[in-house]
């Protein structure tokens, strides 16, 4: 059935303004004023201690990623993902059975988030056989359907009409879910995400875009790149008749509150939202930016690794509310490291796909044997 077009133009929502660190630290709740938001209260302590150990590991996993890639033991191209944590792990811990997870090539972090293993992922980057693609995809190609995961993809804004139509499905289908499309603030000048916008708000469907505005564009700033509304780019869903929101990611309890809103939108109205959530790499565009220390100042960095970090922050936080101990954290932590130590060495001992392997995982039709793949025409020899 086709989606039902709205009647009337839609009230436009924006977040209020996001409060510093600084600021939220005047709050009686040593996790800022969105610890208290409704989706918070009723996450556990179990819960907070889990987040954060996923968020030790994506850093663990990124920084023994970038030790083997530096001695060629990796080929391609590896966009890591630390300073960005607390967006994915923040996002995709509100996820239920029928919230679909798809983003860009920078997908190291969503998909640790989301639950796959270290191996899997570790082997994938090395090439070899016992990745989660078979080693057919590298680092800007994880996938996991069984986990609502969808994938990276290279192309550049790529992931966003496919993000789409994982929410036109479930709209179809009739679930109650959304779908959340990660994409880069470089990707929004793309084509191809406006035209998802324009269907998104005609048809009314529960999509999510989450721009993880980390402030450039490979290498050029967004000065130079893109016209910013006075609400930041998320403000341009105005334009489609779309909600939007934004807010600081280095703080786990603001990205769920404020994504939170934008599910319960989804599930229960069936409608879009964009949201905007501000962070920060620490490293280039990816490892190979042979320019990532002259766009940016080494103080511009630095400043961000020392009062925005999202793992030290929800660390600090997690250990001011009682939840966590110092002692408990830095076990986490070692744990990680030894996990990504771990998978490192699975991935180098693991087997490198063989020539055959070039003719499978192409069509899914001839993997699996059916009529179609027997006697289509895709089979080329019929």
């Amino acid at each position: 059935m086709p989606a039902k077009k709205k009647s009337a133009a839609k009230k436009k929502q924006k977040s209020s303004p996001a409060k510093s660190r600084n600021e939220a630290d005047k709050t009686s709740h040593p996790g800022g004023p969105h610890a208290e938001a409704e989706i918070n209260r009723s996450f556990s302590d179990e819960q907070k201690v889990e987040t954060f150990r996923t968020m030790a590991r994506i850093r663990r996993f990124e920084q023994i990623s970038l030790k083997h890639y530096n001695a060629g033991k990796m080929g391609g191209f590896l966009h890591l993902y630390i300073g960005q944590e607390s967006v994915a792990v923040g996002t995709i811990s509100l996820c239920g059975d029928h919230d679909h997870i798809i983003t860009a090539y920078r997908d190291h972090g969503h998909a640790l988030a989301v639950g796959m293993g270290m191996n899997e992922c570790m082997a994938e980057l090395f090439g070899k056989s016992t990745g989660c693609s078979k080693g057919k995809g590298g680092s800007m190609h994880y996938f996991a359907p069984d986990k609502n995961f969808w994938g990276g993809h290279g192309i550049v804004g790529g992931q966003t009409p496919l993000g789409l139509g994982l929410a036109y499905g479930l709209k179809y289908k009739d679930l109650k879910g959304c779908s959340l499309t990660f994409l880069g603030d470089g990707a929004i000048n793309q084509g191809a995400f406006h035209e998802s916008l324009n269907l998104a708000g005609l048809f009314d469907l529960p999509a999510i875009f989450i721009i993880e505005n980390n402030g450039y564009s490979m290498g050029t700033s967004q000065k130079r790149s893109s016209v910013y509304p006075p609400g930041g780019l998320a403000q341009r869903a105005e334009a489609y008749g779309i909600d939007w929101a934004s807010c600081m990611g280095e703080n786990v309890y603001e990205v769920r509150a404020v994504t939170w809103e934008a599910m319960r939108r989804a599930h229960e109205e069936s409608r879009p939202t964009v949201l905007e959530i501000n962070t920060y790499r620490y490293y280039g565009h990816s490892v190979a930016d042979a320019n990532a220390k002259k766009y940016r100042s080494k103080e511009e960095v630095e400043k961000y690794q020392r009062e925005h970090d999202p793992v030290q922050i929800w660390r600090e936080i997690l250990i001011a509310e009682g939840v966590l101990s110092e002692e408990k954290a830095n076990k986490i932590d070692q744990e990680a490291k030894d996990e990504a130590n771990a998978a490192a060495k699975f991935a180098e001992e693991s087997p490198y796909p063989t020539v055959d392997d070039i003719m499978t995982d192409v069509y899914e039709e001839v993997d699996s044997g059916s009529e179609a793949g027997r006697t289509g025409t895709h089979f080329f020899n019929t």
